[in-house]
């Protein structure tokens, strides 16, 4: 079975086709700067790399030019969209509605619609990007994966919010948290590297990119998760602020005079590495500009690792203790320097890093802990592509009534680090 994997923003389209029998990725690409002025296709395959102008004016002819390349005779890598068996979409917000992956009907997008206010800067576009690969993959199963339901199994003393309760149960404001589908990919990981089922774990997942989230994982589910109703919440992240008084909201508002859209903005996407360092919202750039003497830059450096380090202890406690602590994600994964001031002082919990390992450890899979860490600490790309697939997989086979394919949700596509 080949998957087609889609990520559909505002103006973009990312994309993998995927072979499902080995799980192995033909091509993949980023249709850019769509219904713009020099709007692009940069395309992958196991022999080329290109990037070109294109006119992509929507999101379906997007998707068609993508079509185009992926079976052309110089660019391609099937010779027809009709091996195209499913479509996996990425969808961020799925409310309380979905706690799992799920065959798209015209109900299902109605409900993804309902979750607009939730998530305005995003469930618009994927909704965009499924109307659109319908219109191009007619007749073929749709399915939505959504960051938000891997996390549906945190308990109310974790996803409620201690103000009245009235707002929760008439307008659903709770934490729903996101990267989940990451989460579920590395701690499915995480269980096959360590030869332990997930029943058996008690694991910290540090999402650390441009977007940041925490997990604390106790038998391969949630149970507490940084992100909340919003992206913002939690982490200090490459934009957002993450967590900070209330009260600063009321200061901007009556003291500086910002309208409530103008401070929502600056905590979206003028706080964070980029407001703190007044340089980028990349780490990289950051961090270089720490070694060269900015003293701002040196003070996010030191804020982000701070606050990564304080949820790390928070969620061990919540867990009662950690079998490994897991990073991913861009700056998880390549920067080591995070890493090691992430983990100083946490000796006391029986974790250690071994500094050298650490160092080794860019952009591959790794065990870094040290010698007498009883916590393991664990380096591992995240996959979510390869996640979004296996889902689609598993609810095709679902819905053409597979029996040994009926498990339970939690149990999907973690591969040998399965909960049984």
């Amino acid at each position: 079975m080949k998957v087609l994997v889609l990520n559909c923003g505002s103006s973009s389209i990312k994309y993998q086709l995927m072979d499902m029998k080995g799980e192995k990725s033909l091509a993949r690409g980023t249709i850019g700067r769509i219904g713009e002025q020099g709007s692009y296709i940069e395309h992958e395959t196991a022999s080329s790399k290109i990037r070109r102008g294109v006119k992509a004016a929507s999101h379906t002819v997007g998707i068609k030019i993508m079509m185009d390349y992926l079976v052309n005779e110089d660019t391609g890598v099937i010779k027809d969209p009709s091996e195209v068996s499913a479509v996996g979409h990425r969808v961020v917000h799925g409310g309380e509605s979905f706690s799992d992956s799920i065959l798209i009907t015209e109900s299902v997008i109605a409900k993804i619609r309902e979750c607009i206010p939730l998530a305005p800067l995003h469930n618009p576009h994927n909704l965009a990007g499924i109307e659109a690969a319908e219109k191009v993959f007619p007749g073929i199963p749709h399915v939505a994966v959504f960051d938000t339901a891997f996390h549906q199994t945190l308990p109310a003393k974790a996803f409620t919010y201690p103000i009245p309760y009235e707002l929760y149960t008439k307008h659903r404001i709770r934490k729903y948290g996101f990267h989940g589908t990451s989460c579920m990919y590395v701690s499915g990981r995480a269980a096959e590297i360590l030869g332990r089922p997930l029943k058996e774990l008690k694991l910290v997942v540090c999402h650390l990119g441009n977007g940041v989230t925490i997990d604390a994982i106790r038998r391969g589910r949630s149970v507490d998760t940084s992100m909340g109703l919003t992206t913002v919440e939690g982490l200090m992240m490459g934009t957002r602020s993450g967590d900070l008084d209330p009260g600063v909201i009321h200061h901007l508002s009556t003291a500086v005079g910002l309208s409530i859209d103008s401070i929502y903005t600056m905590l979206n996407r003028e706080s964070g590495l980029l407001g703190v360092s007044g340089v980028s919202n990349d780490m990289r750039e950051v961090i270089e500009s720490a070694k060269k003497g900015n003293a701002r830059c040196r003070l996010a450096v030191e804020m982000f690792a701070y606050r990564v380090k304080k949820y790390i202890g928070a969620y061990a406690a919540a867990l009662g203790g950690v079998d490994a602590l897991v990073f991913t994600a861009g700056i998880g994964v390549n920067s080591p320097l995070i890493r090691k001031k992430a983990c100083e002082g946490l000796a006391y919990m029986g974790l250690e890093i071994d500094s050298n390992k650490n160092r080794l450890a860019i952009g591959k899979e790794s065990d870094i802990s040290g010698a007498g860490s009883r916590v393991r600490v664990l380096v591992i790309p995240t996959d979510e592509e390869k996640m979004i697939a296996r889902d689609t997989v598993e609810v095709v086979e679902r819905m053409r009534g597979d029996p040994d394919k009926r498990r339970s949700p939690t149990s999907r596509a973690y591969s040998a680090g399965r909960l049984s």
